[in-house]
Formats: C-alpha cells, sequence, structure tokens
C-alpha cells in the first residue's frame, strides 16, 4: 500500500509532501501495491489515548467484550487507533472482572475495524477521599501493590499505567514497588509540593488529568504542579476539550511542560451521543452540550474524544498543529512504553494511519496496513 500526493508528518515532527508505504503491518520506505490518493489531505499517525473511560454508551468498566469492541470501534473511526482505558474506583472483584475480559479480548487478535487495545490504566480506588471527582467514594481504599499485581496477572500485564494519591497512607511504599514496572501518576491528591516531589523521587513519572482533581498551582503553595514543573522526567495529562481547562492554561501547560504533556480525552459513555442522562462509576451523569456533571455539579469526564481534543487545543487554544499532534500520538506512547510500535510514522512501526483534511476531519483510516 503506498499513500500518495499527501503532507506526512515525519517522526521529526514537522510535514512533508511524499509517499508514506506499508507493507504487510508496517510502514516501509517503500511498496508497491494498493495507491491511495492523499491529495488535499495530512497523513498522521494515529492517536493514542491513554486515559478514557467510554463512548457510544458504553463504558470500559461494564466489563463486556461488547463494551470494549463498542469502545474500540468507535475511537478508530475518530482517528484514534490505540487505546488504554481508565477503569474507575470499584473494588478487587470488579477491577478483576474488567482485567480478565480485557485480557481475553486482546488474546483474540485482531479485531476488524477496531483500534488496538494496548493496555489499562488504573485511574482508583487508590486515590484521596477529599479529592475523588468524579470518582465513587464509596470504594476508595489505601494504596496496596499487593491487590495491584493480582489484578496485573489477571489482566496478562495489560496495566500500563496506576494512579495514586502519594499522600494516603503507604503511597510512597507503593510507588516505590511499582514504578519499575508500571508508570505510576499522582491522581486525585492533596499532596503537597513535598510530598509530590518525594513521590516522584520514588519512580513517579505522570501526573493525571492536570489541573483538575489536585491542589491548584500556587506561588506559596505549588504543590503537584509545581513539583513537576521542577522535573524534566515527569509527563502530564491534559484534557482540551474546552470544558476542563481555559485555553490559557492549555497554552501555559503547554509552554511549562514543553515535550511533556501527555494529551487525553477523559471521555465517558456520553460521548458520540446526544444530550441527557448517563452513568460514570455507578454514579448519574447529566450532559448537556460539552458539558458532562454529576448532580452536585462536579464535572464527571468530557463527551469529547481526543481527535476532538486536538481540533480545539489547535483551533480555540492556539497550539500549534505539531505540537499537539505529537501530544496526542508520540507523547502518549512513550508515557506507557508503547513507542517501539505506536506514536509515529517512523518505518517499522505498525501502519497505523488517520488521513484528515485541514479542519482535522478523519477522511480515511489505515490500520495494521488495511484501509478500512
Amino acid at each position: 500500500m503506498r499513500i500518495e500526493g499527501a503532507r506526512v508528518f515525519t517522526p521529526q515532527g514537522w510535514f512533508e509532501e511524499r509517499a508514506l508505504c506499508a507493507e504487510g503491518d508496517r510502514i516501509v520506505g517503500w511498496a508497491e501495491g494498493e495507491v491511495i490518493d492523499g491529495s488535499g489531505l495530512m497523513a498522521i499517525p494515529g492517536l493514542v489515548d491513554v486515559h478514557f473511560h467510554g463512548a457510544m454508551g458504553q463504558d470500559f468498566c461494564n466489563g463486556t467484550p461488547e463494551a470494549i469492541e463498542t469502545l474500540a470501534a468507535y475511537q478508530a473511526s475518530q482517528g484514534v487507533l490505540a487505546i488504554c482505558p481508565a477503569t474507575m474506583t470499584y473494588p478487587e472483584d470488579k477491577l478483576g472482572d474488567i482485567a480478565d475480559t480485557a485480557a481475553a479480548w486482546v488474546a483474540e487478535g485482531p479485531h476488524e475495524g477496531c483500534a488496538d487495545l494496548v493496555g489499562i490504566n488504573m485511574e482508583g480506588p487508590f486515590i484521596s477521599p477529599q479529592k475523588v471527582g468524579a470518582q465513587n467514594p464509596a470504594y476508595v481504599q489505601a494504596p496496596d501493590a499487593a491487590m495491584f499485581a493480582r489484578l496485573q496477572e489477571r489482566a496478562g500485564g495489560l496495566f500500563k499505567l496506576v494512579d495514586v494519591a502519594p499522600e494516603e497512607p503507604g503511597g510512597l511504599d507503593f510507588v516505590r514497588e511499582l514504578s519499575r514496572d508500571v508508570t505510576v501518576s499522582l491522581a486525585h491528591s492533596c499532596a503537597d509540593y513535598a510530598q509530590a516531589s518525594a513521590a516522584f523521587q520514588a519512580g513517579a513519572r505522570q501526573c493525571t488529568h492536570l489541573w483538575n482533581a489536585m491542589p491548584p498551582l500556587h506561588h506559596r503553595e505549588p504543590g503537584i504542579i509545581g513539583a513537576a514543573a521542577d522535573r524534566n522526567d515527569v509527563r502530564v495529562e491534559l484534557i482540551c476539550d474546552g470544558i476542563h481547562s481555559h485555553p490559557a492554561i492549555i497554552r501555559f501547560t503547554f509552554r511549562l511542560f514543553a515535550g511533556r504533556v501527555v494529551m487525553i480525552s477523559d471521555s465517558m459513555e456520553a460521548t458520540g451521543l446526544t444530550d441527557g442522562t448517563y452513568q460514570l462509576g455507578g454514579q448519574d451523569v447529566t450532559v448537556r452540550g460539552s458539558r458532562a456533571t454529576l448532580a452536585s455539579g462536579t464535572i464527571a469526564g468530557s463527551v469529547t474524544n481526543l481527535m476532538g481534543c486536538v481540533r480545539y487545543a489547535v483551533r480555540q487554544a492556539g497550539i500549534p498543529l505539531e505540537t499537539a499532534l505529537i501530544a496526542a500520538s508520540l507523547t502518549p506512547a512513550q508515557a506507557i512504553g508503547i513507542d517501539g510500535d505506536y506514536g509515529s510514522l517512523a518505518e517499522g512501526k505498525i501502519a497505523n494511519i488517520v488521513l484528515v483534511d485541514n479542519n482535522l476531519q478523519v477522511r480515511d483510516v489505515i490500520i495494521h496496513g488495511v484501509r478500512q
């Protein structure tokens, strides 16, 4: 397969008009076969979402093959071709069932027309009861490395991210024990600067949906955000849906954490559907336009997919297209250790390619070298 005439987003981070080729399921320097006319379009890597919950009326935590299939097919249609969906705060038995289902779905092999399920993000339950956000407070518990290990075994190693509030009892020990094998992210936390710095020193390397469910950045109390900014080895998730963060904060974050922003959608089951009442973590969520809230008014995830977040970041927040694309593809792939196969259009990587127009609308999708 060969795409001709498109402007190709190179692994170096700029666009070039050149042929883009795939042989089998990999990107290669040259190939014969089907020719796709990409004139007037941009060829970009399939996006990588490492933090979302649902779409099209399904939630990953439903724990069914049908739920995963729906999510993976929807994401693929939107140009998101590698997914690491997030669990909510639930007890071990339910999280275990979700892990079992995900492992079995992956073991079945490629699913036609679907994004690759490349991991699971455990957002709860090891969070602060004072910063639950849209998580269910009934199931919050202290960090438990042994519990995570049991779930990781059931998932067949699929958990790539685990969130923790490091100030909770046992939090630092949890970080030290798990950070050798999985990316540990600070989340739903009341940690101050010293506590967050200690967690990063212990091996935590990410912050979950920066600015949300954590203390604000203050000139005398810099907190998690200040501690992360002090390092060059900590990535930060950012929801660019126009609800969770003001455009000025999006621009500020991209400047403060240049090259370290992991754009996420944090989307919930209403994504792709109309206004109404939906569920997230066993709680009712009301959706009106682009805003999803609990009865208390707390923001409950987003209803914007990752490609929509890229569009918002570029059009409304003024982030350069190239910067936004890296934040939605290569940086998240690096965050969960899959950048050897995903995140850019480098030769040898999986041929997950998206053709978009100048408005960043998806016009064509290639998954593992096969046009959809």
